[in-house]
């Protein structure tokens, strides 16, 4: 049976002196005999110093350059060996015996691989947030969802959402993940750098027949932004790019027709950045595409070497759903 001290919480820092100061304590203090430790990606400023200051029995694990999310977690974990990791942004607050349904989850179900407890917004406690809410979907054109947050649109939590169950993938924000099924998987892709690996590891997953939990009586807050906000069109870029790359790679056999619609929906976005007068969003939008263009031979290979299943779809298309018939909520 598996107990809290077989869980390593990874933290990933990039000059986030800041916040590991505001939010480390709470991962000490609710933790119990989790192994904690602070992964850093060639910080610039002192974190590395604070954290073998003032908490001492946090572990570091340094790299030796910013790799970003994906790569920066794929190096910190080849030195992790506890059987249960934790991939924790370093903007989350944690809460009382957060584990403890975790650890119950992994220990009452073998075939779970991942899991995701509710992630409530730090700033507005009452309502979900973005990246994650209650569980994540994805519709056929590869746009991601949650339960809690469609698009734009945060419900508010009322306990609406405090089940055990299914979900198609589990967020990068607080994701747990069995060791040896993320060395099966070879870790994130880090041609994404950040933004969608998540989504890209828990297809691949799926497709590998794992299971993955959203666990409703587990709750952490999550600031949101913190590293790359939604105002910068770099999160934009990777956002447009990586979906297109988790498309060829992990959809079915009609993923040729998936992508070239996703990319007209694209070109739609495009579009409205114009007429709001955001051109850099805009050329975010195609500077994309071109990244896209020019990994597609690399795509393709990857989609041959990994296992193939029938595409999980809980939606033809959210957009449809959203936009014309309204839909808001999950």
């Amino acid at each position: 049976m598996l107990q809290t001290k077989d869980i390593a919480i990874v933290i990933l820092n990039w000059n986030g002196k800041a916040l590991l100061e505001q939010f480390l304590p709470s991962v000490i203090n609710h933790s119990d005999d989790a192994i904690i430790y602070v992964a850093d990606n060639a910080s610039t400023d002192d974190s590395v110093s604070f954290v073998s200051e003032h908490f001492p029995n946090v572990v570091l694990i340094q790299n030796v350059e910013n790799g970003g999310y994906a790569k920066g977690y794929n190096e910190a974990l080849k030195h992790v060996k506890e059987p249960l990791l934790c991939l924790l942004n370093s903007d989350i607050e944690v809460t009382e015996n957060w584990l403890q349904a975790i650890i119950s989850e992994f220990n009452s179900n073998e075939n779970t691989a991942i899991i995701q407890p509710k992630i409530l917004d730090y700033k507005n406690k009452s309502h979900f947030e973005y990246a994650g809410a209650a569980g994540g979907f994805i519709d056929k054109y590869g746009y991601p969802y949650c339960r809690g947050r469609i698009f734009d649109t945060i419900e508010e939590d009322n306990g609406q959402y405090n089940d055990t169950r299914t979900i198609f993938w589990a967020s990068g924000a607080c994701l747990f993940i069995k060791n040896d099924v993320f060395k099966s998987l070879k870790g994130f892709d880090e041609a994404y750098f950040a933004h969608m690996e998540e989504i890209d590891l828990c297809w691949r997953a799926f497709n590998a027949n794992y299971i993955t939990i959203y666990v409703g009586t587990s709750t952490v807050y999550h600031v949101g932004g913190a590293t790359l906000n939604n105002t910068n069109p770099k999160k934009t870029y990777l956002n447009f790019r990586n979906s297109l790359f988790t498309l060829v790679k992990n959809a079915d056999t009609n993923w040729a027709f998936r992508v070239l619609f996703r990319m007209l929906l694209d070109g739609v976005a495009a579009m409205r950045f114009l007429f709001q007068l955001k051109p850099a969003f805009l050329f975010a939008i195609l500077k994309a595409h071109l990244s896209f263009y020019y990994n597609l031979p690399r795509l393709l290979k990857q989609r041959k070497q990994l296992s193939k299943r029938s595409g999980y779809y809980e939606t033809n298309t959210i957009v449809w759903s959203y936009f014309i018939n309204k839909r808001t909520q999950f």
